[in-house]
C-alpha cells in the first residue's frame, strides 16, 4: 500500500506539532501508522521513533521543546511513572504508562495498550473457562492481566523470572505465580508480553516450552515486530486461533492518535493505516 498522495507534497514548518515514540528498541510501525494519519487527514503533524539513552532527560524534553505526545514502550512504561505530572485513570489502575500527552507543558499519562486488549479479547474466539498463562510481568502484562480479569477470564498464572513483581501483578487480581512452567503444563490459552520472539537477539525464541505451545488452544502475542512470532507461527501452522502484536498496535495506536490530535478516524482510515505500517516495518 502506499501513502497518500498529501505526502509527496507536506512540508514542515514552524508550526509542525512533533509526536514521538520512546522505546528500547523502536520500529517503524508507530511511525508510520501516524504520518499516514497525518498525510490523510491533511494534519500539520509530524511522528518520530527514538531509542533515548536517558528517559528522564527525554521526558523532560517532551515538556520543554514542547512535543505534543509520546508513544511509551518497553522498557520505560513504568518508569516513566515518576516523571509525568498528571497519572489518568487508564495508567493508574495498572501502574503502567504508554502515552504522555502534552497540555500547555503539564505531562499526562495515559494507557491506550489495555483498551485496545480488551477490545480484541471481546470479539475473540477465546472461551472464558480456558487457564491461561502470561509470559512476562512488566508494563505489558500489566494491561493484558488486567484486560484479562474485565474480560472474565479466573484461572490465570502469571509466568516471570522476577518473584517480586510477577507475585505482586497475580495477587492484585487473585491469580497465580509462577517463575516458570514446566513442559508437562498445559494451560489452554498462552500470552506472551515479553520480548521473546522480537526481531534481534530474542527472534527465535518462545516464551514457553515446545511442548507447552503444542498443547495449547489458542495464542495472544503482543509482540509487533516481526507480527509472527515463533509463537504465532507455531499456533497457527497447527490451525489455532491467535491474536498477534500488530493487532495491538493498531487498536492502542488510534487510541493515541485520538488524544494527540482530538481527531478519531474512521474504522477504514484506521485499517489502512495499519496495512501500510506493517507494509514495510523494519521496525513503534
Amino acid at each position: 500500500m502506499s501513502a497518500p498522495e498529501s505526502s509527496h507534497a507536506r512540508s514542515l514548518d514552524r508550526d509542525t506539532v512533533l509526536c514521538v515514540s520512546l522505546a528500547a528498541r523502536p520500529s517503524n510501525i508507530g511511525t508510520r501508522f501516524h504520518n499516514y494519519l497525518y498525510n490523510a487527514l491533511g494534519l500539520n503533524y509530524v511522528y518520530k521513533a527514538f531509542a533515548p539513552r536517558d528517559i528522564a532527560a527525554a521526558v523532560a524534553g517532551i515538556r520543554g521543546l514542547p512535543i505534543r505526545g509520546a508513544a511509551v514502550s518497553m522498557p520505560y512504561k513504568e518508569t516513566v511513572l515518576d516523571l509525568v505530572d498528571v497519572t489518568e485513570p487508564s495508567a493508574a489502575a495498572i501502574a503502567s504508562v504508554n502515552t504522555i500527552v502534552n497540555e500547555a507543558g503539564v505531562l499526562h499519562a495515559y494507557n491506550t495498550d489495555y483498551q485496545a486488549v480488551v477490545d480484541l479479547l471481546a470479539v475473540s474466539e477465546f472461551d472464558r473457562a480456558w487457564s491461561v498463562a502470561v509470559a512476562g510481568s512488566g508494563g505489558m502484562a500489566k494491561a493484558l492481566v488486567a484486560a484479562l480479569r474485565e474480560a472474565g477470564f479466573t484461572d490465570v498464572t502469571v509466568v516471570a523470572r522476577n518473584a517480586q513483581t510477577g507475585t505482586d501483578l497475580a495477587g492484585r487480581y487473585g491469580f497465580t505465580y509462577r517463575s516458570g512452567l514446566a513442559d508437562d503444563a498445559r494451560p489452554e490459552l498462552l500470552v506472551n508480553a515479553t520480548p521473546m520472539g522480537m526481531a534481534g537477539a530474542d527472534a527465535e525464541e518462545l516464551p514457553f516450552p515446545e511442548a507447552v505451545v503444542d498443547a495449547a488452544k489458542a495464542g495472544f502475542d503482543v509482540v509487533a515486530l516481526p507480527p509472527d512470532t515463533p509463537l504465532v507461527r507455531r499456533l497457527r501452522t497447527a490451525g489455532k486461533p491467535v491474536i498477534s502484536g500488530d493487532a495491538v498496535i493498531a487498536g492502542q495506536a488510534a487510541a493515541q492518535f485520538a488524544l494527540y490530535t482530538g481527531i478519531t478516524p474512521s474504522p477504514e482510515l484506521i485499517a489502512e493505516a495499519s496495512a501500510y505500517s506493517r507494509s514495510a516495518a523494519t521496525g513503534c
